[in-house]
């Protein structure tokens, strides 16, 4: 959608999303693999990654900023080895 197609909808100012972050949205997938699927296609089409995978060792995220400069946390997280609470 363009710009100002956009306007339309809303009156407040659109925000400079390749400059200023004004959401994360995140995006919970069934494995690791398809984790790296989705966020290599995303950089296949001019897609960035901001910062390299995080390994909490139950779960691994990938950032990936869209071609609207919205951020997008692609993660996997393993229930299985969810750190016990003490």
């Amino acid at each position: 959608m363009t710009h100002e197609k956009f306007k339309t909808f809303t009156r407040k100012p659109i925000a400079d999303t390749r400059n200023y972050i004004a959401g994360l949205f995140a995006l919970a997938v069934d494995g690791v693999e398809q984790l790296n699927e989705i966020v290599e296609n995303g950089l296949k089409v001019g897609g960035k990654e901001p910062m390299p995978m995080v390994d909490y060792g139950f779960m691994q995220s990938r950032y990936v900023e869209d071609y609207d400069g919205h951020t997008w946390e692609i993660f996997y997280m393993d229930m299985s080895k969810l750190p016990a609470e003490e």
